[in-house]
């Protein structure tokens, strides 16, 4: 399994959905699982720009595991998030047969994000809204990546501005290296 780290509008759903394309493994992103979900509460959440609980998402992801359980290899977007989401993942490996293989982190500055994210003109990708998710991802994903790094999972972080074409090569070119497509 991949994961793909990076702020909203840093590119991961295009990247983990050109990867998917392109060597034929399953996306996956909690962020398109919740704003597709009938639950009013996710909705409204995610239109603060909080983070939903980690018991609704644990929940929501296992759900997602269970479904892919026939393929062999996954791209995650948006998962996990928080420290507790990080250790339901470790202890849950074993149980959907899958390992954390590498961690791709798109890095993109503030400024390119309010710009992308304002094109998009979701209810949640106003300027205040994307300012206090950026202010919860640096809070929230740091420790998380250091943890992932404490376990010896592969991190990479990768430059997420130029064409998308661009960050895809990177992208490729880090798995190439590491033996994992």
């Amino acid at each position: 399994m991949i994961i793909f780290f990076g702020p909203a509008g840093a590119g991961k759903s295009v990247q983990g959905q050109m990867l998917a394309a392109r060597v034929g493994w399953k996306w996956l992103s909690t962020g398109q699982m919740f704003r597709e979900s009938s639950d009013t509460e996710v909705k409204e959440i995610l239109k603060t720009g909080e983070l939903v609980s980690d018991e609704k998402t644990c929940h929501v992801v296992k759900e997602a595991f269970e479904k892919a359980k026939d393929i062999d290899h996954l791209i995650v977007d948006g998962f996990p998030r928080t420290m507790s989401q990080a250790d339901w993942l470790m202890d849950e490996e074993g149980a959907f047969g899958r390992k954390v293989a590498m961690i791709v982190v798109l890095e993109v500055p503030e400024s390119e994000i309010q710009k992308r994210l304002s094109l998009r003109g979701r209810d949640q990708d106003k300027p205040d809204i994307i300012a206090r998710r950026m202010n919860i991802y640096r809070r929230e994903m740091y420790p998380v990546l250091g943890y992932f790094a404490d376990k010896g999972i592969p991190i990479v972080h990768l430059d997420g501005t130029g064409t998308v074409g661009e960050v895809h090569d990177k992208i490729a070119a880090e798995l190439e290296h590491n033996k994992l497509m």
